[in-house]
């Protein structure tokens, strides 16, 4: 049980930036990074970045936003309040990513990035030359990125079948990009998921048992934005992301079925 949970009501919530897209099921994205950043303790705030036609059965089509108008918010707000971390998911368009790059230099706060190149239901339109363009842009701002294996196949152009090509693709990228990196072990076939961080400070390994239920929607939206509400609360990285892989495991296990299609985290 996380000792963020029973945060009194009128505490010093630390303010965590949400940038993401519009799920209107509430499986993923903007709707339930902002109950995963209020249920840790923090208080959300945030732009909707893209927005979706979505349900709980796959994203069918992402629609681009008016970038000057994102740009706007995130000025607006940042030159108001302090955020002590933010969390970054799928970013809709080259223009809002140049917002994005142009308004995160407004706070220091450490920012994690759920890339979501390939969701587990549905299809995004965020490919691969479009990641390099925001990693140029967003480099300089990131903390962490939080690829499953196989976005980070397609990160580093080799498929990752197993733990040791994880380990190896996220030692290649991590460098290549000069961030630290958390890959999501949910899809690498072994017996227990295993998730792995290659940072600074080397490799860590955060192990548990793989669940029953491995259809669970917004899982990756779920682990970001609880890293990203760790980091917040002032926790170190390892710790963030270790607190933040047994939230996700007690949310999967508690899993809801909202639609009819794949249960949710959140």
């Amino acid at each position: 049980m996380s000792p963020y949970r029973d945060a009194p009501a009128g505490g010093a919530a630390p303010q965590v930036l949400i940038c993401s897209g519009l799920d209107p099921s509430g499986g993923a994205g903007f709707l339930a990074d902002a109950r995963v950043v209020h249920e840790l303790g923090g208080r959300p705030v945030g732009v909707i970045t893209a927005l979706t036609v979505q349900n709980t059965r796959g994203m069918r089509s992402c629609h681009e936003l008016d970038a000057d108008v994102v740009g706007a918010q995130l000025n607006t707000l940042l030159t108001d309040i302090e955020v002590r971390a933010a969390k970054l998911g799928i970013l809709g368009s080259s223009d809002v990513l140049r917002e994005l790059g142009e308004q995160l230099a407004l706070t220091s706060a450490p920012v994690v990035w759920d890339p979501i190149m390939a969701p587990t239901q549905g299809e995004v339109t965020f490919g691969h030359e479009l990641f390099k363009i925001a990693l140029g842009i967003l480099g300089p701002h990131l903390t962490l990125i939080t690829p499953n294996s196989e976005e980070l196949g397609q990160l580093i152009g080799t498929e990752v079948r197993s733990l040791a090509e994880a380990v190896e693709g996220a030692k290649v990228f991590a460098q290549l990009a000069q961030v630290a990196v958390l890959v999501k072990g949910g899809h690498l076939g072994t017996d227990q998921s295993v998730d792995v961080l290659c940072h600074a400070g080397g490799v860590e390994y955060f192990k548990g048992p793989r669940l029953e239920r491995e259809d669970v929607h917004g899982t990756g939206c779920a682990l970001s934005s609880a890293i990203a509400t760790y980091l917040a609360h002032g926790q170190p990285m390892v710790e963030a992301c270790r607190a933040a892989k047994q939230f996700v495991a007690e949310r999967i296990s508690q899993a809801v079925t909202p639609g009819r299609g794949a249960p949710a985290a959140m």
